[in-house]
């Protein structure tokens, strides 16, 4: 890949960074140096980001030619709103809390060059501000007050620097722009990189610990050079060739942000941006599924204006369901009009919309895996003991699973196989999850997940390390495709 830094009047500047130029921004906003090609990153250093600025331009056409920007237009535009950035900070409360405490007083201020700090104990906070801003220089400021807030995060450039903040700026830009290189003693070093998204602190992770060493093990073996990231971790995506998510996904969080960031970037990426809006939301996959005529238990949309027109149409007990419920978390049993009203308080805080699904007791649901548009694994799982779900979650905290099966995709009904497949034909070409009943030898989808389960000792039962194989395998056909 080309890396160039842009400047107004490179002359000026003493950047030595191995195989990385410098260019004016006149020479860049020429025609000639659209000739660069795709594979070309660019650090815009330019005096000024303002709207029709030429450090503007530098970024909004670096975007036009494919080129991978830093910052992108999206930032650029993002420090127009201050109120907005500090919100988004917001979503990273505890993180920050972590990272600063009382030995830096009451107020505190800082830089921050391309995610590194000069200061070591603000090293995290530093790499996290980068990761949600990503823009070369940042000047930050943090004040006390019940807890510690963002108080101002303002782009600089290279002018607002003093002498020895810019010799700080060139040693961090350089660690930036090697770090994809650097290759680890006695590893060897592989064509492209793959990112696998994991959320260490989840009780409930898609995989479990065994599975992703699995995994990357059969990214190495088709030629992936493997790193597991956390949402902290934003500011790297482009540094890789494929994204694999194994964290719960949800349209409202990092996971969809990371996924829209990554595909933008085009990167290959499971789960992809559509797939999680699809199957994350259950009042749309209800709408999906009952429009393209897949059976589905009897189904209604709750509303703010009129609970009970579910009741009148499915009828005491039924299922309540958070439009983005997981981990059979969000899903209640209904038993009467007093239960009814009492969820809907709560229910209602997290969105205007539900879902009421007709109440299907059966010992078991059926678990259809879907890659690539291709069955590879079937799983029944049970429900846990004493209930009606296939987790139970105690209000002490306790967590109770029902027992699993898992079956070779010939020795289950051939019917549910093909619903299963015309469910995800809905979706896309990901990695899908079908959840289904089997009441009377009919099958009811009852949704697709767009990230299902992949445990060791569970959904590998049958295909052992194939499984992990056919995912990595096909992940590498579609980034060599891209190339």
């Amino acid at each position: 890949m080309n890396k160039i830094i842009v400047l107004e009047k490179p002359e000026k500047w003493q950047f030595d960074i191995p195989n990385t130029d410098l260019v004016s921004a006149h020479e860049y906003l020429s025609n000639t140096a659209g000739q660069l090609g795709k594979h070309t990153k660019v650090i815009n250093l330019c005096k000024s980001y303002q709207y029709q600025s030429v450090g503007y331009y530098v970024s909004l056409l670096a975007e036009a030619r494919g080129h991978k920007v830093l910052p992108e237009v999206a930032t650029i535009q993002d420090f127009r709103f201050p109120s907005m950035i500090k919100d988004d900070a917001q979503d990273f409360d505890n993180a920050i809390q972590k990272c600063l405490n009382s030995k830096f007083g009451s107020r505190l201020e800082f830089k921050v060059y391309f995610g590194y700090t000069d200061n070591p104990s603000l090293a995290a906070v530093g790499t996290l501000l980068f990761n949600l801003f990503q823009s070369p220089i940042l000047k930050v400021v943090f004040v006390k007050q019940d807890k510690w807030v963002l108080d101002g995060l303002k782009p600089l450039n290279i002018y607002d620097l003093v002498t020895e903040e810019r010799q700080k700026l060139q040693h961090f830009l350089g660690l930036f722009l090697s770090h994809k290189k650097v290759v680890r003693k006695n590893h060897q070093r592989r064509k492209f990189d793959l990112a696998i998204l994991v959320n260490p602190d989840d009780p409930n992770p898609p995989s479990n610990a065994k599975a992703l060493q699995k995994f990357i093990k059969a990214a190495e073996d088709v030629g992936f050079n493997t790193e597991l990231i956390t949402k902290n971790d934003y500011a790297k995506i482009t540094q890789y060739d494929a994204l694999f998510i194994r964290e719960t996904t949800n349209v409202n969080n990092h996971t969809f942000r990371l996924a829209k960031k990554a595909q933008a970037e085009g990167l290959v990426v499971i789960d992809d941006p559509q797939s999680i809006m699809r199957c994350t939301n259950k009042v749309y996959l209800n709408e999906l599924m009952r429009s393209h005529g897949i059976l589905t238990p009897k189904g209604a949309i709750v509303s703010k204006e009129n609970p009970m027109a579910a009741v009148e149409k499915i009828g005491f007990p039924f299922i309540l369901k958070e439009p983005d419920g997981a981990f059979s978390k969000g899903v209640k049993k209904v038993q009467n009009e007093e239960e009814l009203n009492e969820l809907l308080k709560g229910f209602f805080k997290g969105s205007e919309l539900l879902i009421a699904q007709e109440f299907m007791p059966t010992p078991f649901d059926w678990r259809v895996g879907i890659f690539n548009g291709q069955p590879f694994y079937v799983c029944k799982y049970f429900m846990a003991r004493n209930h009606w779900q296939i987790i139970d979650w105690k209000k002490t905290g306790k967590v109770y699973e029902g027992k699993s099966e898992t079956y070779a995709i010939a020795d289950v009904p051939k019917a549910l196989i093909t619903t299963a497949l015309k469910a995800t034909k809905l979706i896309g070409n990901g990695l899908y999850g079908v959840d289904i009943k089997e009441v009377n030898k009919k099958f009811y989808v009852i949704e697709v997940n767009d990230n299902p389960n992949l445990d060791a000792g569970i959904e590998d039962k049958i295909l052992k390390n194939r499984l992990y194989e056919t995912i990595m395998e096909t992940m590498m056909e579609r980034v060599k495709t891209k190339q």
